[in-house]
């Protein structure tokens, strides 16, 4: 069987996702089948491709950790669970699973979605990233202050860095 979600070109029409339409949220991404996962992971892939293809911008990072998002997502309670990314631009992924999904046709635009993760934007935003290295030093102070028993931190910080 040949897979359709190889790409020799950016999808100029939005492709056809019933999976991922049913998300808005990792919660209803942890109520999937493990067998599903796949399935939702290509889906994802051909949206990311058309609504930045649309928009312009950065989706090689987000192509590199794809599968990883939606891992994090579904093992983790997040945003419980905090998730910092290392980079702004492989957040995309994320925000689509976060409930942005039909919002990313504004992403980088006036008063649209920020291209990184923004605190402002959604809980599930940890850490307003934009270039490398600076989730290190952030989720080192997410772990020193949930080790210092605060109740409002009650989430362990994930480094996630680009390929």
């Amino acid at each position: 069987m040949q897979d359709t979600y190889i790409f020799k070109e950016i999808p100029s029409q939005r492709p056809n996702t019933p999976l991922l339409d049913r998300i808005d949220e990792p919660a209803q991404l942890r109520e999937l089948a493990p067998e599903q996962l796949t399935q939702l992971a290509r889906e994802l892939r051909a949206f990311l491709l058309w609504s930045v293809g649309q928009t312009g911008g950065h989706f090689g990072a987000g192509l590199g950790v794809l599968e990883l998002t939606v891992a994090l997502h579904y093992v983790f309670d997040t945003p419980s669970d905090r998730l910092v990314w290392d980079v702004g631009h492989q957040a995309y992924p994320h925000k689509i699973l976060t409930g942005r999904k039909d919002a990313m046709g504004s992403i980088r635009r006036k008063d649209g979605l920020a291209g990184f993760p923004k605190r402002a934007e959604s809980e599930y935003d940890t850490f307003g990233v934009g270039h490398s290295s600076t989730s290190i030093s952030a989720a080192l102070g997410m772990a020193v202050l949930q080790d210092c028993n605060r109740p409002a931190v009650q989430a362990s910080p994930l480094l996630v860095t680009a390929p």
